[in-house]
C-alpha cells in the first residue's frame, strides 16, 4: 500500500461501518495501541484497549442500536512523510429516528502515522458541531 490521502480518508468510513454493525473492536481497528482519543465531553482515553472497553459499555447501553450517518471527510492531508491529518463529520441516529437532530452531529480530527505499511490513528479529537445560536442558548443555561 502507498502513503496516499485516499487511503487515510477511508479510516472514518471504516469506523462508521463498524459502529453500525455494533463492532467496537472494528471501530478502533485502525488505531495504534497507544492512541490518544479525546471524547466530546472531555474524557481522554490513553490507549486503544481503554477506548474499546469504554465504548463496549457505551454501545451496550445508552448508544445501543445507534447508527452513524451522513459521514463525510471534508479534508485530509499528508503534512509530512508518514504523518497526516483527516477531518470527518458524522451524525448520530438513535433507534426509531429517521434523521439525527442538528445537535447530534460531531466532527473528528485524526492524526495518522504510517506504520507497518498502513495508516494508523495516533490521536483523535471528537467534538460536537454546534451553531452559534445553539452555543448562545447553552450559555444561558449555565
Amino acid at each position: 500500500m502507498e502513503q496516499s490521502v485516499e487511503a487515510m480518508s477511508t479510516i472514518p468510513t471504516n469506523m462508521y461501518e463498524a459502529w453500525n454493525r455494533g463492532d467496537v473492536a472494528g471501530f478502533f481497528a485502525d488505531f495504534a495501541e497507544d492512541a490518544l482519543f479525546a471524547e466530546l465531553e472531555g474524557t481522554i482515553y490513553r490507549s486503544r484497549a481503554e477506548a474499546i472497553t469504554a465504548h463496549e459499555a457505551l454501545l451496550g447501553t445508552v448508544m445501543k442500536g445507534s447508527r452513524l450517518v451522513r459521514g463525510e471527510v471534508p479534508f485530509a492531508r499528508i503534512i509530512s512523510p508518514g504523518v497526516g491529518v483527516v477531518h470527518s463529520r458524522v451524525g448520530i441516529l438513535m433507534p426509531g429516528e429517521e434523521e439525527p437532530p442538528s445537535t447530534r452531529f460531531s466532527m473528528q480530527l485524526f492524526v495518522v502515522v504510517w506504520r507497518d505499511d498502513r495508516w494508523v490513528v495516533v490521536a483523535l479529537e471528537n467534538a460536537r458541531l454546534l451553531s452559534l445560536e445553539t452555543m448562545a442558548a447553552l450559555e444561558t443555561m449555565a
